[in-house]
């Protein structure tokens, strides 16, 4: 698979936790305690305020997505803010009732579906490192119609509800990292595959992964200097080269190694290591115990 963005969603393999209908009305402030797990929200009606913790104040509008892939806290409010209300994430989710903010009664102002992801994969923190903090993404349809179908899934518990949810979660992250635009992502993959000159390599990279790779060999696919493609991957995507193979050679034997269907050294051959002490060595140094011992508590 040489798609570097599908095969983090695939590695990541996300399941949608909930969806939640959100409403507001008057002046009201709603503060939500740092959440840790990957959330969402898509602007149904009206628009009201985002503050993330360490990011400007966004307007968000009828259309609009966000994603945040680690939820940090955040306040959301009407444009008049009122003395913010605090709650705890773990505490809101999965109800089916519609949460409303600020008055009761009438028609709201603002009308939200916001959920969260969970996520299967044992470590999924380096995947998550390589999104932005913050994705907004204003008037897309095609995210429009997964959040609605999302919303319906998790209100309607139909057979086969689970399985149609992980789905669409797999495509609704999909469509919200292609949706967001690369120069305003962090430093990560997302960046990387929006700059001209590195996506080609990467993409050798990730569809390659048994090769021995040299920083000349991958500069030469990007048509640039051996510094010079050093220096911009490093930016880019916040890591060195050899460091960010060395991180996906590790997601992928985790994987396999999860899967219990490969022997360590099938699986150190596979991710380009030509002994299986060398990637012992490797894979102990990098997760913190050997391959044998990693695979065991994931042994089906």
């Amino acid at each position: 698979m040489s798609d570097p963005l599908s095969e983090v969603v695939r590695l990541l393999r996300p399941r949608a936790a909930f969806a939640n209908v959100i409403s507001g009305k008057g002046n009201w402030a709603v503060r939500y305690f740092e959440y840790g797990l990957p959330s969402f929200c898509i602007m149904l009606e009206g628009s009201c305020l985002l503050k993330v913790d360490g990011h400007e104040a966004i307007t968000i509008k009828a259309g609009d997505f966000i994603l945040l892939p680690t939820t940090p806290g955040f306040t959301l409010s009407s444009f008049v803010p009122a003395p913010p209300i605090y709650l705890d994430p773990n505490k809101v989710a999965g109800g089916h009732n519609e949460l409303r903010y600020g008055e009761q009664e009438g028609a709201p102002d603002m009308r939200s579906l916001g959920g969260a992801f969970l996520f299967d994969c044992s470590d999924p923190g380096l995947l998550i490192s390589l999104l932005p903090k913050v994705v907004h993404v204003r008037n897309s349809v095609r995210l429009s119609q997964l959040v609605q179908m999302v919303g319906e899934e998790s209100a309607d518990q139909k057979p086969g509800n689970e399985f149609v949810l992980s789905r669409l979660v797999e495509l609704l992250l999909v469509e919200a990292m292609r949706s967001a635009t690369a120069e305003h992502a962090s430093p990560g993959l997302l960046r990387g595959l929006g700059d001209e000159r590195l996506a080609p390599a990467l993409k050798q990279l990730h569809a390659r992964i048994d090769h021995s790779w040299t920083v000349d060999q991958l500069a030469r696919i990007a048509a640039l200097s051996r510094s010079a493609f050093f220096e911009r991957f490093t930016r880019t995507l916040g890591v060195a080269p050899m460091e960010y193979l060395l991180a996906w050679r590790m997601e992928i034997a985790k994987e396999m190694l999860s899967n219990n269907e490969l022997t360590v050294s099938q699986i150190a051959e596979r991710v380009g290591y030509g002994s299986t002490s060398a990637f012992s060595v490797a894979f102990s140094r990098h997760v913190g115990q050997p391959p044998s011992l990693y695979a065991r508590p994931h042994a089906h």
